[in-house]
Parts: structure tokens; sequence; C-alpha cells
């Protein structure tokens, strides 16, 4: 890769994602700023042209001179050049889960907003996915010729400081704003009309890019958006190298159909080079490959990733997403280069109490740590939901949490990478936030069969609570109980487990009595005088009355009683269903 390396062009590839609201003119606004179109730019997809929207990631691009503030220190250049490439992503709301795809690969994000409409449904969820994903942006108010050419200013500094109010409690906080005209005139317009403000934002993009940090070494992964055959060549995969890299002959996995195959040539943007390296954007030929089997996915090094049926991930719910997370419910989880419904289950550290002490070895819980390494060997609390941080005076993080997803179909990715999880089957139309959550991959499970060969490990744990009644004494040491299991219970396996009577003692279920789910229990340190006088006055009561009046005497007894308290807790993935006491 040595070779590869010094004979490739010194280009740096600086990765801008163009999203916003649907028709804010994102397309009219990479053709602006292009002078290379890319295999999928400019909405060449055949549905997209008919519908006029872009259905999948279109990708562009233009170079410029090397910024001075990308030279090295010693004033060398590493680069010759700066290219743009621009990711324009769709803005339809039921094709959220391509930004999402395209939002993992972008290093500066360019929200694009019509300047009449302003901030939209689907403009505040690309904002959204751009804080997940991406460390800087910069706002275009699109389609600034549509205003009246005396109220154009105003009105454009009106919406700059509405467009500031909404991100300053971002990460986007004073991010610049700038307004352009992409397409005057509109889509149907002559080309003849120039576009307005576009040399100013390209010196604007020039200033915010930065040098990412671009790493050759590790194993490939790429991700792949467009598949498409050459005669006489081959079949041509165009995409973004997320990490790693790759050169001529190289040997690719294609994981999602376990194949392998050896890379013929590569090319960027046209340009043959003999490799390339984490950041780029590049065409790989490979042959006797159909590319109907892959139109978007990932390839890697052979072996370098893996295949989950399953996974743990730590959590963190959207703070705009409106509702519960609940468990057992179905999302859309966006993993990898991926979509696919996955089944959830919340799960936290047990409450206070539940465990030891908080000390220096016990620490109390911390808020949520998305790439925290997660410990098959710790205890964890079953939720019915997710947790928030509880009550408006707590405003505070979340309580650290992570999240079981059963995938409906296997899916390929890496660890630790971005999970998302949302609703896609919302009402398109509601004025709703669909993202729910995020969180890393923090374990995959690769076996088919992981409820039997992995989940037994997760201890994840519910407590039980039982109550019943003392029926009466048999001696100082036992009594019998009733109502705390059904006739059919097998009272068998509650044999051994502790229990508490309401008047303090504690004693041990020695097994059933009868046939109507009554029980015996030892009492170890024998009944308190007052228990047994209680429970002596109780039983004369009830004989008192004789058979006619039982049914009468029967609540009065009763509102006497000494009940019995079972409590245990049942590991969720155990499949001897074991009750466990403390």
């Amino acid at each position: 890769m040595a070779d590869s390396a010094a004979t490739r062009t010194k280009t740096l590839n600086f990765n801008v994602g163009v999203l916003g609201h649907v028709d804010s003119g994102k397309t009219s606004l990479a053709r602006a700023l292009s002078s290379t179109a890319s295999t999928a730019a400019f909405d060449k997809n055949p549905q997209s042209r008919e519908r006029g929207i872009t259905l999948d990631l279109g990708f562009s691009s233009f170079t410029v001179d090397i910024p001075d503030h990308l030279r090295d220190s010693d004033g060398q250049q590493r680069y010759d050049s700066l290219q743009f490439t621009l990711v324009d992503c769709p803005g339809h709301a039921s094709l959220i889960r391509t930004i999402i795809g395209g939002a993992q690969i972008i290093d500066l994000m360019m929200l694009v907003v019509d300047v009449v409409k302003g901030i939209q449904t689907q403009t505040a969820e690309c904002l959204l996915i751009g804080e997940l994903t991406c460390p800087r942006m910069v706002v275009v108010l699109n389609k600034v010729d549509l205003l009246p050419a005396n109220k154009r200013q105003s009105a454009i500094e009106k919406m700059t400081k509405r467009l500031h109010k909404t991100l300053e409690n971002t990460r986007f906080k004073e991010c610049p704003v700038i307004s352009v005209a992409a397409k005057p005139g509109g889509p149907e317009a002559p080309d003849s009309e120039e576009p307005q403000g576009v040399p100013e934002l390209i010196e604007l993009l020039k200033k915010q890019t930065y040098l990412p940090q671009r790493d050759p070494g590790g194993d490939l992964l790429m991700a792949v958006d467009h598949c498409f055959s050459i005669r006489g060549q081959g079949t041509v995969m165009t995409g973004t190298i997320l990490q790693g890299s790759l050169a001529i002959n190289d040997t690719l996995e294609i994981p999602a159909l376990k194949v392998t195959k050896k890379v013929k040539s590569v090319q960027m943007f046209r340009k043959p080079v003999s490799g390339a390296m984490q950041g780029d954007r590049v065409g790989v030929c490979v042959t006797q490959f159909d590319p109907k089997l892959l139109e978007r996915g990932v390839v890697c090094t052979p072996g370098s990733l893996r295949t989950l049926y399953a996974g743990v991930i730590s959590v963190r719910k959207i703070g705009y997403f409106k509702g519960s997370l609940a468990t057992r419910a179905k999302f859309h989880i966006t993993v990898g280069h991926e979509t696919v419904m996955a089944r959830v289950t919340f799960f936290g550290l047990p409450p206070v109490g539940d465990s030891e002490p908080f000390s220096d070895t016990n620490p109390p819980p911390q808020p949520c740590l998305l790439e925290s390494a997660f410990d098959f060997d710790r205890e964890y609390f079953y939720q019915d939901e997710y947790i928030t941080s509880q009550g408006e005076s707590h405003s505070g993080p979340d309580p650290e949490q992570w999240a079981l997803l059963e995938f409906e179909r296997p899916v390929t990715c890496p660890s630790l990478c971005l999970v998302i999880g949302s609703k896609l089957d919302t009402d398109i139309h509601a004025n709703a936030c669909r993202l729910a959550f995020q969180g890393r991959l923090l374990k995959g499970f690769e076996d088919k069969g992981y409820a039997e060969t992995t989940l037994p490990r997760l201890h994840i744990y519910k407590t039980k609570h039982k109550e019943g009644q003392v029926e009466r004494v048999t001696d100082d040491d036992t009594v019998i109980g009733r109502n705390l299991f059904k006739k059919e219970t097998n009272l068998q396996i509650f044999v051994g487990l502790k229990v508490t009577l309401s008047t303090g003692e504690t004693g041990v279920i020695e097994g059933g009595f009868g046939q109507s789910g009554k029980f015996k229990i030892r009492i170890q340190e024998g009944l308190r005088p007052e228990t047994r006088q209680l429970l002596s006055c109780t039983s004369k009561k009830k004989a008192k009355g004789g058979s006619k009046g039982a049914a009468e005497e029967e609540p009065k007894a009763d509102s006497q009683h000494v009940s019995v308290h079972l409590h245990f807790k049942r590991y969720i993935f155990d499949p001897h269903k074991k009750m466990v006491q403390l």
C-alpha cells in the first residue's frame, strides 16, 4: 500500500451532507456547486425524476485549492487540493432511513432551508440526525430570489435570527447561516439564470473544513451506495471508505452475500488511482459479480465484519420523541448501513436496595455513557420501558441503561457502530419526530440460536412478590398457609424458599398441605407469643360460629389475619426458570 499512497492524487476528500426538507432545493444547490457528477448524482433515478424528489443518496463533487489553514504547520502541503464530495440526501419523509445511511459518512452538514417556509418537520429531523452523526454544520437559506426585493434583506435577517434561536440548545449553536438562490426562477426556469451567492458559499465551506482523522490502518470497511456493470470491464461498486484502505489486487468480502472478490481497478471521480484510504470516495471494479445483488451495503476485509441476529446496545432516548419507549415494542433500527425491524427489551442497573450498598467498589448509577464496555458478569434489572430522569425538578441526564435488540433479519455491521431507533411507520404528515433513541452496538450475537446459547449469560431479572395468609397453627414452629399458590401450582419448585410473616417472623416453605394449594411453613425461631395468641383468636372465632355462622364470621377473622410474603427474583432468560432469593 506504500507505493499506491505515494502515486495516488494528493487530494483531501471532505464529505458534505446536503440535508433538508423536501423541495428545499438541495439537488439544485448541489448541481450549482459541483463540477463533476458521480454515478448516482442529480436525480438520475427514474422514480426520482418522475416524482421530482431525490429517492436515493446522490453524490457529486467539486475541487478547490487547499485552504491555508489545512496546510501543515511547517508550511508544507500534505495535499494538493481539497475535494468537496456532496452527499445529496433525500428529504422525503418516508425515506428517512436513507438519510441516516448517508449521515454516517459525512464530515460537515449543510442544512438547506427554504427561506419562505422556514423550518419544517423534516428539517428538524435532519437537524437531529446531524447532531447524532456530524461535528459541524452550515445553514443555507435557499430560494431568496422568491422574496420581494424591497423586503429581502429584512426577511433574511428575521429567518437567520429564528434559526439561531432554534439552534442555541444544540451542538450547532452559532453555526454560520448564508443565503443563496441555487436555481433562480425555480426548477423549470432556464439554466441561463446564474445562481446567486454560490461563490460566497464555497468560500464559507472552505473556512469550515478541517483535517478529518483519516487512518489507513486496520480492516477495510466501505459503504457502498451504488452498483452497476460496465461491458467488458466488470462491476463497479461506488461508495465511501469508512475505515482502513484498499489497493488494486486486494481481496474484498461482501459479507451479506458471503462472497469474496479481487479488486481489478480503482477510480476516484473517474480518475484512475492505485489505492484509496479512509474518507475517500471511490469506484471499485471487480469481475464476475451481478450488480443487482448489491445496490447498497458494505464491503470489507475478509472475515472482519460479523453478521448479527441480535445485539446489546447502550441507549439514550431522543428528547424530541413524544411517547414512551416500551419493552417488547418493535422499532426500525438503523445499524451500520442497514435499517431493519427489531424487538427491543430495555434494562438497567438494579434499583437502590436490590444490591449491595454503594461504596468505592460499587458506585451509584451514572448517566448513560454510550461507548462504555458492557459487562456480562453484572446483574441488570428488567424495565417495562425506558426510564427518563424523573420530574421537572430533575433535569439531569437519564440513568445508564441498555437495550437488547432482536432483529427480524440478520444485519452486518462493525462493533461500536452508531444505532438509531425510529418509528418510521408514524404518519408522515404528523408534526412529530420519528427518531426515538440512539446508542452504540456493544455486543453482537452471531449465533442464530442465540436465545439458547447467549441470552442465558445475560443476567436480567424481574422481582416477584406473592402474598397469602396463615390459616392455622399446627405447633410452635409450624403454620399452614393458603392463598399464596393456585391449586394446580407445582409447589415442589417453591420448597426451601424463605417467607416473612406480617408479624415479623421468617420461615421456610417445607411443602404442600392437602390438594387445594395450601402449604406448610417451618418457623426457624418459633412463633412469638403474641402471634400465637392472634392466630388462636382467629381460629376460635372461626370455630365459634359453627358451620352456619362461618360465612358471617370469616371476614371478621380475616380482618386480623397474619399475612405471608414471598419475595424472589427470576432471570428472564434462565431456561430453568429458577427463583432466587438474596
